[in-house]
């Protein structure tokens, strides 16, 4: 989350939008997103509903839910997904970011 919270002023730059989705129960997420002062929305899952919709795993052997990155588009179009094999297995912004630029180039 780190390195979306850096990068997010070129998100929005993009006319996009980071919206977080974590397995916490409200309450601790609310702490964490306070403490670390989130600068996009975030929303705890903890009954795994949304997880669920996007077809995100859960891997108990590796500590839970693995990430996962969905961009959709205006339309509400799914335009890409990334689904992690590892807690570490997050795309980097900058691929996300030139994926956004060809999104926006697509939509003139």
């Amino acid at each position: 989350m780190a390195q979306l919270r850096r990068d997010y002023p070129e998100f929005v730059r993009r006319q996009a939008e980071v919206i977080a989705i974590g397995p916490e129960d409200p309450a601790a997420f609310k702490d964490y997103w306070d403490k670390e002062q989130m600068p996009f929305p975030g929303l705890a899952d903890h009954d795994h509903t949304i997880a669920k919709l996007y077809g995100q795993q859960v891997k108990l052997l590796k500590f839970g839910r693995m990430p996962a990155l969905v961009v959709v588009d205006k339309q509400g179009m799914t335009r890409y997904r990334h689904y992690g094999n590892s807690p570490a297995d997050i795309p980097a912004n900058s691929d996300i970011l030139s994926l956004l630029d060809e999104l926006n180039k697509e939509a003139q």
